[in-house]
């Protein structure tokens, strides 16, 4: 009995001090969930300043209207696909990933065409609305690779011993990280 109180007074000092990383693992799980809030907000801003872009691009004459239903369409399709903290899985994150590519595409097919423009080029609310999309693709990027140091953060965490013991019981599973669309790895030729 004297040994079996023994025991139960060391496992009780053991997990005092260690708390079993649960905590640990909440606050970053959370860091995540935050972060992942800011890359959201930032996309957000992004599909909010598209309908104002694509009217001001509506009213130069003879605007290419191809271009006009893509990034119309990309951006429907980018809004309704929707992903929360919880629901960060790879699969999940892919399929974010690549619909966002899609509004990246679109937008940058339409500041390419809109060189062919000389009106729209000096259209101020063009250049306005050209600087902050491209103020908010900077901020996508600097949340994204913010949420990629706290994810880094978390899955180191909850991968070391003697946590990831207690992350699977406790059920915090790897957190997957944003990566470079594959459109990306090929260098863009520039030619004059």
């Amino acid at each position: 009995m004297k040994r079996f109180l023994l025991y139960f007074a060391g496992l009780v000092i053991l997990l005092s001090q260690s708390s079993c990383g649960y905590n640990g693992m909440v606050s970053r799980d959370q860091s995540v969930k935050a972060q992942w809030a800011n890359v959201q907000s930032a996309y957000q801003r992004r599909s909010d300043l598209i309908p104002n872009l694509v009217n001001t691009v509506k009213g130069a004459a003879n605007f290419e209207k191809s271009t006009l239903t893509d990034v119309i369409n990309a951006r429907a399709k980018a809004t309704s696909v929707q992903l929360n903290a919880d629901q960060l899985t790879p699969e999940n994150l892919k399929q974010f990933q690549e619909a966002q590519s899609q509004v990246g595409a679109g937008l940058g097919r339409l500041l390419a065409v809109s060189e062919n423009y000389p009106e729209l080029k000096a259209n101020a609310n063009f250049q306005e609305l050209q600087a902050q999309i491209e103020g908010t693709e900077n901020r996508i990027n600097v949340e994204r690779n913010k949420f990629n140091t706290v994810t880094n953060d978390y899955n180191g965490f909850v991968k070391s011993f003697p946590n990831n013991i207690f992350a699977g019981m406790f059920g915090f599973k790897e957190k997957p990280y944003f990566e470079a669309d594959a459109a990306s790895q090929k260098a863009p030729t520039v030619q004059f």
